[in-house]
């Protein structure tokens, strides 16, 4: 991060991931964040998608706002359709993402309750609605940023597996249920002693929550392979978001599971292979034993998620 003071105002260029341009104002009673989409991301791949998606994550923080307690998604300010941003309230200034307490190796269970919690409510509040439906209908985005370089690059880089993202891109997308937040990842959660906010709302449709789930189970996955010696707290964290999250799910989610699964291989194979590698994923043997793994999970998932994690507890072993 880098900031300049500019007439007696502090403005720091945050990490905006690969989509965006980030920026804290600090002035002497205030701080608020600024939010700019790039047409075509940072990677070294070509990849491109519609700024416009920047509106629809305001419209989306706007609609989850009175489904969940206070502070746990940032109030929108102002929007400026000509520079396709908007400004936002900031996290505390001691809020920290989550994901840089988990490579710290502090797996608070509150934290990963608080998350399942979250994402239940905004699956209960949205649930077969169609003026959500309606609003956030188009899955334009959700293509452009995840199916294409997360799925369909895998899958064109295995050919042998390409039938298994082809049937998992058919099935997800027949279930448009609810609103989906695309992004349900470590580094979107800022964690403070005030609770957790939610932030990066622009991959935000209706449609598959089992996405969501397999998206944040994933991270932890990856982690646990990272990191070997925390593989059983991972695995106990990933338990508990999970069993928070699906008891908090309308009774008729019983197919949640097996689908969550389907997405978890595919996912895991892609932060390898995709156009979004895991950063911290670089030695080549680990990259192969997760690419190992992965493939183990497309062609042949386990039953439950808790299969999952014990089988990468003794791969890691």
């Amino acid at each position: 991060m880098r900031g300049i003071d500019i007439a007696g105002e502090r403005v720091t260029e945050l990490g905006g991931g690969v989509s965006n341009t980030v920026l804290l104002v600090e002035t002497a009673g205030r701080r608020l964040i600024l939010k700019q989409a790039l047409g075509k991301l940072r990677v070294q791949d070509d990849w491109f998608s519609d700024r416009e998606r920047i509106f629809r994550e305001s419209a989306a923080m706007r609609w989850a706002a009175p489904h969940l307690p206070s502070g746990e998604v940032p109030e929108i300010l102002f929007e400026d359709r000509e520079n396709f941003l908007f400004a936002m309230t900031a996290a505390p200034a001691e809020a920290e993402t989550w994901k840089t307490l988990l490579l710290r190796g502090e797996f608070g269970g509150r934290t990963a309750e608080r998350i399942g919690t979250m994402q239940a409510a905004i699956v209960r509040a949205s649930w077969r609605d169609a003026g959500s439906a309606r609003l956030f209908g188009d899955q334009t985005v959700f293509d452009q940023l995840r199916l294409d370089p997360y799925y369909r690059t895998t899958a064109a880089r295995h050919p042998e597996l390409a039938p298994h993202f082809e049937r998992l891109i058919g099935e997800s997308g027949a279930r448009r249920f609810c609103l989906v937040h695309g992004d349900w990842s470590p580094k979107n959660f800022l964690v403070s002693p005030d609770g957790v906010m939610a932030i990066d709302f622009e991959v935000t449709h209706f449609g598959d929550p089992a996405f969501d789930a397999a998206f944040l189970l994933n991270h932890l996955l990856l982690k646990s392979f990272y990191r070997p010696q925390w593989s059983g707290g991972l695995a106990r964290l990933a338990l508990r978001y999970w069993e928070t999250y699906r008891a908090g799910l309308p009774s008729e989610c019983e197919w949640i599971e097996n689908a969550t699964l389907a997405h978890l291989g595919c996912l895991l194979l892609a932060r390898i292979d995709g156009k979004s590698p895991a950063e911290y994923i670089t030695a080549p043997p680990l990259r192969d034993r997760i690419r190992a793994f992965a493939r183990r999970l497309i062609v042949a998932s386990p039953a439950r998620i808790a299969e999952v994690f014990e089988q990468a507890q003794r791969c890691t072993a």
